[in-house]
């Protein structure tokens, strides 16, 4: 019996419905008044860092070849018959995937025909069809993708830094994994995940828009498939405090070096809760952001240009601030955000400075529940970390000065690594 709760934030005046599927799945259907468009996501708590796993009954880990999420992903689109694409395609719909490392999602949006766009969603996600012959044809195409990545001096320069920071963790590893890792995925495997991780428990799926309940239940009561919830255990891998290496470099097709500077956290639990993410990013926004001494003292030495990013990067068994950009002179912008932190953490966070930030992620918390897409992907990302969508506007309105000098202290300048991506000679 499918169970449907409304769930209302006063606080924004927004709305949706949270339907407990009787098949499991956790359902999220999120009405936009005037929006003449619809966009659907459906999604598994399977990314790139789930190598390893066992299910209740097993005494032991079953490890899987890196990068098998992802090609999971891409054969997921083909059935014996027509493939997804091409059943879209007849619908007008625009269809998408992806795979991080957290997470699976398969997305659709269109301006009409959503019954026939949710069964066909629902229709191809939860009817794999995988053979050794099309597993050996995907494994040249993704092949040729990896080499792709690893020539994307950005891309490189993340991966060249998680592989500085984390010893064993499998965030450290190319989301679709190495040609050499890829090489040993077999139709069976792929068959033995999917049923694993496609497990409707383990599933959640969104639609926002001009989208309505009663249309999305019809489809799902004839098309989900009705199956005992999975238990499944993800490995929570022993990784050391201290960074792999404080340092490494690599030389490629590019102009001006590319940095990233990562503080790797001690994790006290697997998951980061919402508050402690929100906590971070205020941190990090009083640190470097375009308004802040810091920011503006380095892009008038030349140190930095507009390129200049900054991100808290998170999840199962991970965290880590993490700053990146071009300069000449990585060793000194590395000196100058670690001065920063360590300057900060002795004076404090002022009132001013938080109430100008706060106000400033607030704006942009209220401004997300604007797009259907950004919607979709955060009710989803909310979903399997268990939380609702509201929480982040909820927790920026609560959080203390208090609380953000005391997570300021949780960076420590002592457990960093620099990668640096520099010009070949």
């Amino acid at each position: 019996m499918n169970k449907i709760k409304e769930v209302v934030s006063e606080r924004l005046g927004e709305k949706y419905y949270e339907i407990s599927h009787e098949s499991g799945l956790k359902m999220f259907v999120y009405p936009k008044e005037n929006y003449s468009s619809s966009y659907v996501i459906f999604g598994t708590r399977y990314g790139s860092i789930d190598t390893q796993f066992k299910l209740g009954t097993d005494s032991e880990y079953t490890a899987v070849p890196e990068g098998i999420a992802h090609f999971l992903e891409h054969k997921l689109f083909e059935s014996e018959e027509l493939d997804a694409f091409a059943r879209y395609a007849k619908t007008g719909a625009n269809a998408n995937a992806y795979t991080s490392f957290d997470r699976t999602c398969y997305l659709f949006s269109c301006s009409e025909n959503l019954k026939a766009n949710l069964e066909i969603l629902m229709d191809f996600v939860t009817h794999p069809y995988f053979t050794e012959q099309t597993v050996q044809k995907e494994q040249g195409i993704i092949g040729q993708e990896i080499k792709m990545t690893e020539d994307d001096p950005m891309w490189a320069s993340l991966f060249l830094l998680l592989g500085a920071m984390y010893k064993n963790h499998p965030v450290q590893i190319e989301i679709a994994g190495t040609v050499e890792s890829i090489s040993h995925i077999t139709a069976d495997l792929l068959y033995r995940c999917y049923d694993v991780f496609y497990n409707m428990s383990n599933m959640a799926f969104c639609a926002v828009g001009n989208v309505d309940a009663e249309t999305v239940l019809e489809v799902a009561d004839r098309l989900l498939p009705k199956k005992p919830p999975i238990k499944i255990e993800r490995k929570f891998f022993d990784e050391p405090d201290a960074v792999n290496t404080p340092y490494a470099e690599k030389k490629m097709a590019v102009n001006t070096p590319l940095f990233a500077l990562g503080f790797k956290e001690k994790l006290e639990s697997p998951e980061k809760s919402g508050r402690d993410i929100i906590l971070m990013q205020t941190v990090l926004d009083v640190l470097c952001s375009k308004t802040s001494a810091l920011y503006n003292e380095m892009l008038a030495d030349g140190l930095i240009n507009s390129s200049f990013e900054y991100e808290y990067f998170t999840g199962y068994g991970y965290a880590a601030p993490i700053f990146s950009g071009e300069s000449e002179n990585p060793r000194e912008v590395e000196k100058r955000i670690k001065a920063a932190v360590v300057n900060l953490q002795r004076e404090g966070v002022s009132a001013a400075d938080f109430k100008r930030v706060r106000k400033k992620l607030y704006g942009r918390s209220i401004m997300s529940f604007n797009s259907a897409d950004e919607i979709a992907n955060n009710v989803i990302a909310s979903a399997f970390a268990g939380e609702s969508v509201f929480d982040g506007p909820e927790i920026l309105g609560s959080i203390t000065l208090d609380e953000v000098n005391r997570r300021l202290k949780d960076i420590d300048t002592e457990r960093s690594s620099l990668s640096v991506i520099n010009p070949e000679e």
